[in-house]
């Protein structure tokens, strides 16, 4: 069976840098599972899937665009302390949920602390980096009605509820 929209994938990965570091990986653990064409992950690597099937292994590099997107300096901000209050000791790395400029939700983290002042930033941590995949297909099936309506895979290596 190919990988194609509407099809439960499990692969085995690891995402690297363009300085070789690991990212990410899923040696030594369960392949990651996802329902293909429902935006489960990056649009870049769905699209290097699509139509490779059990067994298959390739190498993909995904370029920002097509990934976590271009960093964005208006997503950065320097705030006051004030803002966090009732947070009572502010570390860099911490991540909060603040309203983004087009009025939703983001996540930010805390990149920068000097006295009063805490720099911010609201975008993803692989904003603006090329990703380099080495990617296994390990199996492929039909997605259940209840995955298909809820838009991702249950059960092992995909969301339990």
């Amino acid at each position: 069976m190919q990988v194609a929209a509407n099809k439960a994938v499990s692969i085995d990965y690891t995402l690297t840098n363009d300085a070789g570091e690991v990212i990410d990986s899923s040696a030594g653990g369960a392949p990651l599972v996802y329902l293909h064409g429902a935006g489960n992950i990056i649009p870049g690597l769905e699209q290097a899937l699509e139509g490779k099937q059990e067994g298959d292994a390739l190498k993909v590099s995904v370029e920002p665009e097509n990934a976590y997107g271009e960093f964005s300096p208006e997503l950065v901000a320097v705030l006051g302390r004030n803002m966090f209050e009732g947070v009572d000791e502010l570390e860099v790395g911490m991540q909060f949920h603040a309203s983004g400029p087009d009025g939703g939700m983001q996540i930010v983290t805390i990149t920068a602390l000097e006295g009063d002042e805490v720099t911010v930033d609201g975008n993803h941590p692989l904003a603006g980096q090329r990703l380099n995949f080495d990617v296994k297909v390990v199996d492929v099936r039909e997605a259940s009605a209840d995955e298909l309506a809820h838009g991702h895979i249950h059960g092992e290596g995909g969301v339990d509820h």
